[in-house]
């Protein structure tokens, strides 16, 4: 049984993939049956991958610019085979203007399948 080191990276992986606009990895970290809550994209639940895929290989976090993630207050909670990660995201990120920063409330859920730990639901809401 993986330990919360082990759980952590999982996750930052995960993130990493979003934020770098690798598709393979976001894609083998995330069941396609994925479940999510974005209110600054729509009020409404989106499921499964195509969104995600588009805006991944779109690179629309960074813009493909340098960043920085960093996890606030983190907590993991697992449950045998589910393990639930909240925090608040701090992602900063360097523009021409300088640094923005911005923040979000994140809890994700991964369960551990046959061929490892993949996130299936995200919910996110405003830090401020």
């Amino acid at each position: 049984m993986e330990g919360d080191a082990e759980l952590w990276g999982f996750l930052e992986r995960h993130l990493a993939s979003i934020y770098q606009g690798d598709w393979a990895t976001y894609e083998a970290t995330t069941h396609p049956d994925l479940s999510l809550y974005e209110w600054f994209v729509i009020p409404h639940r989106l499921d499964g991958l195509a969104f995600h895929r588009f805006m991944i290989e779109h690179n629309w976090a960074t813009l493909g610019r340098p960043y920085r993630l960093d996890l606030v207050e983190k907590r993991l909670q697992r449950y045998g085979d589910v393990a639930i990660f909240s925090y608040t995201l701090l992602l900063t990120v360097e523009e021409e203007g300088g640094l923005r920063h911005r923040a979000v409330n994140e809890s994700r859920v991964a369960v551990r399948f046959p061929e490892g730990w993949k996130v299936v639901h995200v919910h996110k809401s405003p830090a401020q």
